[in-house]
C-alpha cells in the first residue's frame, strides 16, 4: 500500500516534467497554439450532411418546376436547364450524339440540373454539333443557373465549335456526366 502514492507519484512526474523543459519553451508551444487555433476552422471538413440542398418546389427554378422525363425533343425535358440552341434530337441526332454529318466540339458548358423523378442533381454537359447548316428546329434558350460570361464555361451563349474543322453550328446534346 505504501508504494502507491498519489502525492508521490504526481511530484515525481511534474519534477521529471519540470526538469525536462524550460518557461520558454512552454511559453512558446502556448504562443504557437494560440497563433493555429483560429486556423482549424479553416481546414478543409466534410460537411455533407450540413450543406444538403433544399430540394423542396419552393426553392427550385422555374425550369425545374416544369421539367418533364419523357420528350427528349420538348425543351422543358430535365437535361436541357441550361441548353441554348437547338436539339439534336429534333434534328435527326440523339440527346447525346449528333446527327451524320456533324461534328461534335472537343469543349462543352456545364449546368446541374434536377431530375424530377429522384429529385437529384446532375451534372450535364452540353456539347455543339458542328460543321453543318443550322438546324433551326426545336430550338430553346434555357437558362437556368446560367452564369456571366466571365465565366465561359458555365455560359450558353457561346458557339462552342472551337477545335472542330468548320465554326458552323447546327445543334446542341445534354450527355449526363453524373450526380453533381
Amino acid at each position: 500500500m505504501k508504494r502507491f502514492n498519489p502525492d508521490a507519484m504526481g511530484e515525481k512526474l511534474l519534477r521529471r516534467f519540470a526538469g525536462g523543459t524550460s518557461r520558454r519553451g512552454i511559453l512558446a508551444r502556448m504562443g504557437a497554439a494560440l497563433v493555429a487555433a483560429p486556423v482549424f476552422p479553416l481546414l478543409p471538413v466534410s460537411r455533407a450532411e450540413a450543406a444538403k440542398p433544399d430540394r423542396s418546389p419552393e426553392a427550385k427554378t422555374e425550369f425545374a418546376r416544369s421539367a418533364q422525363t419523357t420528350d427528349q425533343t420538348k425543351c422543358n425535358y430535365w437535361r436541357y436547364c441550361a441548353i441554348d440552341g437547338a436539339l439534336c434530337t429534333c434534328c435527326g441526332g440523339g440527346i447525346h450524339t449528333c446527327p451524320a454529318g456533324a461534328e461534335p466540339s472537343p469543349v462543352s458548358w456545364v449546368g446541374s440540373c434536377i431530375n424530377p423523378d429522384d429529385g437529384k442533381a446532375y451534372m450535364i454537359a452540353y456539347r455543339d454539333c458542328c460543321g453543318k447548316p443550322a438546324c433551326g428546329q426545336c430550338n430553346c434558350d434555357n437558362i437556368d443557373r446560367e452564369t456571366q460570361l466571365y465565366l465561359p464555361q458555365l455560359n450558353n451563349n457561346i458557339i462552342w465549335c472551337f477545335g472542330t474543322s468548320s465554326m458552323e453550328y447546327h445543334c446542341s446534346t445534354a450527355m449526363m456526366i453524373g450526380a453533381a
